[in-house]
């Protein structure tokens, strides 16, 4: 045969996928979680969400067009997909200048400085706002009170998230089984009535977006499962071995950002292993992270922490856990 066969450089993937159907089936997952917090949050959230995206999106535009000048992605829907989760990861009031700079940081630094989208090595929205935290602690750890929960108490504007409260009360030598009567029930957490980041309070509205990209086949079940299946065990073992100083599994399940981190973070395609093995170690590297810091650690919460961790370890995951080749037996 005479004709040549010229194929693109790797990765290769078969199916009518394109990464903006990719993209903008993620962020049709990202809408009910984004809806409970306008609920919830009223215009803030909003406002957060909107200054978040389009500062994203402009960054990417600006660095590609003056710095990199290559060729523009700004439409493939992977910095708005940036913008919302960074905005899912910060509270309702934070000043409209620091979620430019998350922003900022986010797609400069966590994507653009690697060469875009396809080559960071870490999730652009979690650089983002662990920088956020840790630069401003104070305004990322100023939790709003939802306007329901404002309506019944109306000098409550602002309050702890169950996770800050029960660091705080175990660190002041308080029993973990009376901690727990001063947060919201498990039912309320489940469907968003509680403190916390914009897109993180609702675990039903995630698990909707969960079922919707697994439908869509956008992501597979491994590191949701996995991660979620670790963080129950190892919360369980140390529940079950002091229960007046560890929490149960369930509230570490429905608390702060585990199933935001397990459904939309954590399964990034670009910071994610590519074999299922390696996805599997990846998702328990990062429940047992998130556990250990949650617990023993400084902060109450841990998974963006965790995450990024693992994602440094990715490229040798996929050293060690490479996906079969074509053809190769079993």
């Amino acid at each position: 045969m005479n004709r040549l066969i010229t194929i693109s450089q790797s990765p290769h993937v078969s199916g009518d996928f394109t990464v903006k159907k990719i993209m903008y089936s993620v962020i049709i997952a990202l809408l009910p979680a984004l809806a409970v917090s306008i609920y919830y949050f009223g215009l803030d959230a909003v406002r957060v969400t909107l200054i978040a995206v389009a500062s994203a999106v402009f960054f990417e535009y600006i660095i590609q067009k003056f710095l990199i000048k290559g060729k523009q992605t700004i439409t493939d829907g992977s910095a708005i997909i940036t913008g919302v989760l960074l905005a899912f990861n910060v509270p309702s009031n934070l000043p409209i200048w620091m979620i430019v700079i998350g922003a900022l940081v986010a797609i400069g630094v966590g994507k653009m400085s690697f060469g875009g989208l396809g080559k960071n090595p870490f999730n652009p929205a979690l650089v983002g706002r662990v920088f956020l935290l840790i630069s401003f602690p104070v305004d990322m750890t100023i939790w709003p009170t939802n306007r329901f929960a404002l309506l019944a108490n109306p000098d409550a504007v602002t309050g702890a998230t169950p996770l800050a409260i029960l660091k705080e009360g175990v660190k002041n030598g308080e029993k973990v089984t009376d901690l727990l009567s001063q947060v919201p029930p498990y039912l309320d957490m489940f469907f968003g009535n509680t403190g916390g980041s914009l897109g993180e309070i609702s675990a039903f509205a995630l698990i909707i977006g969960l079922i919707y990209m697994l439908m869509k086949k956008v992501i597979t079940w491994h590191i949701p499962v996995t991660m979620l299946g670790t963080i129950f065990i190892f919360s369980a073992i140390l529940n079950f071995a002091n229960p007046e100083k560890f929490a149960d599994p369930v509230f570490h399940i429905l608390t702060g950002g585990v199933m935001l981190g397990a459904i939309f973070m954590a399964t990034d395609m670009v910071t994610s292993p590519m074999s299922k093995k390696g996805m599997i170690i990846f998702a328990a590297g990062i429940g047992i992270i998130t556990i250990i810091i949650r617990n023993f650690g400084a902060y109450p919460e841990g998974v963006s922490f965790a995450i990024l961790i693992m994602n440094a370890f990715v490229p040798l995951i996929n050293k060690y856990f490479k996906p079969k080749l074509f053809g190769e037996k079993g």
